[in-house]
């Protein structure tokens, strides 16, 4: 049988002595003076507590450090003493038993209520634990810490007592966080901008490497505080989602690029040549002298003669009746009767022209190989002209030029006779000589 009583209880053990309570928690120090508890400040104990651009603020049992820029709200003087057992005024004596008993003797004694369970003869005595059965008077917000004859209220971390209430403490208030702060029921929590990440402290914001983490680039990447930026090789350009990178077709740009034509590659571009040139350098183009290299097909009874984009097989012996092979040219003798109205000599020769060539322009000089004393020379052009793209200018007696008067395009080839009349008076001499030009214009301007 189980009797629950109210009893003028006791604690056998007698009061602890009054120095005893001269140990205080950490962050306080014994105040002989007012028998209390007293907050240390460490801001002016400590030297250099806060490091850096960090500012001191002296907080009950420890400090902060704080931006300089952060300002701090004090909260309400809590209405318990630091330590309950150590709450004393000036008009009442020091007791040095627990809140609700009273010094009696070498005992402390006070009214409590005790349960009394008896087993087999043997009773048992336990104090009633008023926060597990809910006959304390702490508001909702408030937790019940269970004391040794009574109980205490208190705020939840994160929260300060206002009046008889908890509120939120927000944090975000002090400038914990460096970039942004949210706060949330008795606590806070620091987020970075994009780009950035948290430090291992929780509320600074470090770099984050995003070249390192797989950015977007489709070429170069360059890490910069806080993002990074997307850079192409050379012959790209950099598309408009900033992150790949498009080949610069150049051959578009100009014209110019290329003497021939332009190709268009990844990344560049190239010069490529007709054939029967070769590149020479990176955009001009030169004629191949086949005749040198001896890509040709020509036989031994022909002559290889290169002109522009190729070259020409011409035979060695082109005489024909009624003149009759001479060393390099052709004569007629004046024994034959065919031979009166006929140049006396005809010498072969072959050269090659660009198209579209600068007009006028000189192209061919003449000259006299053997000039009688007294003669006079003339020079013209006996035939192949028919559109009068040619003239001759005589230089003097014995030399003169074929100048391009108009300009050409090709391919296109001009066999041109160039005469030279001899005319003696004194002797009554008079010869004439056709030197037979072949002229081919090449299908390029170079």
């Amino acid at each position: 049988m189980c009797i629950s009583v109210f009893l003028h209880c006791a604690i056998s053990q007698p009061p602890t002595e009054t120095d005893t309570y001269t140990e205080c928690t950490d962050g306080y120090h014994w105040d002989p003076q007012t028998q209390h508890c007293k907050d240390i400040n460490e801001c002016e104990t400590i030297p250099e507590a806060c490091k850096g651009e960090m500012k001191c603020f002296n907080h009950y049992g420890g400090y902060l450090c704080l931006p300089r820029s952060a300002s701090v709200i004090p909260a309400p003087e809590p209405p318990k003493p630091i330590h309950p057992s150590l709450e004393n005024t000036a008009s009442e004596p020091f007791n040095p038993c627990p809140p609700g008993f009273e010094p009696q003797g070498d005992s402390c004694v006070g009214e409590c209520v005790i349960t009394s369970v008896c087993l087999q003869n043997r009773c048992q005595t336990a104090y009633v634990d008023e926060c597990e059965q809910d006959s304390h008077d702490c508001q909702p917000s408030q937790q019940c810490f269970n004391t040794e004859g009574s109980f205490s209220c208190q705020c939840p971390d994160g929260y300060r007592k206002v009046g008889t209430e908890c509120i939120d403490i927000d944090e975000c208030r002090y400038r914990y966080c460096q970039h942004r702060c949210v706060n949330v029921p008795g606590s806070f929590s620091c987020q970075c901008e994009p780009g950035f990440q948290l430090a291992a402290n929780n509320r600074s914001c470090i770099d984050v490497d995003e070249c390192g983490m797989g950015a977007p680039c489709s070429q170069r990447c360059y890490n910069t505080y806080g993002t990074f930026l997307c850079r192409c090789e050379q012959g790209y350009e950099l598309g408009p989602d900033g992150f790949a990178c498009n080949d610069i077709d150049e051959c578009s740009y100009s014209s110019y690029l290329c003497q021939y034509q332009c190709v268009n590659e990844h990344g560049k571009f190239s010069c490529v040549c007709p054939e029967g040139y070769q590149l020479l350098g990176t955009r001009l183009c030169q004629d191949i002298n086949e005749c040198e290299t001896g890509a040709h097909q020509c036989s031994d009874g022909q002559t290889c003669v290169n002109i522009h984009g190729g070259h020409k097989c011409v035979n060695n012996r082109s005489c024909q009746e009624p003149y009759v092979q001479v060393s390099d040219r052709c004569t007629c003798p004046i024994t034959k009767p065919g031979c009166r109205d006929l140049p006396y000599s005809v010498v072969h020769r072959y050269m090659s022209i660009t198209s579209e060539r600068s007009v006028p322009s000189d192209i061919f000089q003449i000259q006299a190989t053997s000039v009688l004393p007294g003669a006079y020379n003339t020079f013209h052009i006996r035939s192949g002209d028919d559109n009068g793209d040619f003239y001759i200018r005589q230089i003097n007696n014995i030399s003169a030029m074929l100048v391009l008067a108009r300009a050409v395009n090709g391919p296109r080839e001009y066999v041109l006779d160039l005469e030279m009349v001899s005319v003696n008076p004194l002797v009554s001499y008079h010869t004439r000589s056709v030197l037979r030009l072949t002229i081919y214009v090449g299908p390029h301007a170079f």
